[in-house]
């Protein structure tokens, strides 16, 4: 069985925010899958998704803190800055964090590890609402 989704998530503000419950409000069907795959894409170049710690929100401001450290804004080397000082930076934090995961479902969950929660990592000062395309596929029982 397959199914897709295109999910809008709301506007958010600069940073990493968890996703998971609002991304499993919108895909009640995975609960019919025994055992599958969900790949989950977002079609944007200036915001990112990954996976990681979901129990203390510090990790997330971590998270930002690092990648603003390692990729600043307004370097003089940046030719790409019609859209603002942040617009360069959220281009290059989006592609080293990657815009899609492939996540195993198992008995209708997604089978991640205790502590772990999808991120939607934003990039930009201002950004507007988020496209997300979620494909789930799998078996599903007779």
């Amino acid at each position: 069985m397959w199914i897709q989704k295109e999910i809008r998530l709301k506007a958010r503000s600069r940073g990493f925010h968890l996703i998971t419950d609002e991304i499993l409000r919108q895909i009640p069907e995975l609960v019919k899958f025994e055992m599958g795959l969900m790949h989950v894409f977002i079609r944007h170049t200036s915001a990112s998704l990954t996976i990681n710690e979901d129990a203390d929100p510090t990790v997330r401001q971590d998270f930002e803190s690092h990648f603003n450290q390692m990729v600043p804004e307004n370097m003089p080397y940046y030719k790409h800055d019609y859209e603002g000082s942040d617009d360069m930076p959220a281009h290059l934090k989006a592609s080293i964090l990657g815009s899609s995961l492939n996540i195993p479902v198992t008995k209708g969950k997604l089978n991640m590890g205790t502590w772990q929660g999808i991120y939607l990592c934003e990039h930009r000062n201002h950004a507007s609402d988020r496209t997300i395309v979620i494909t789930v596929h799998g078996q599903v029982p007779d």
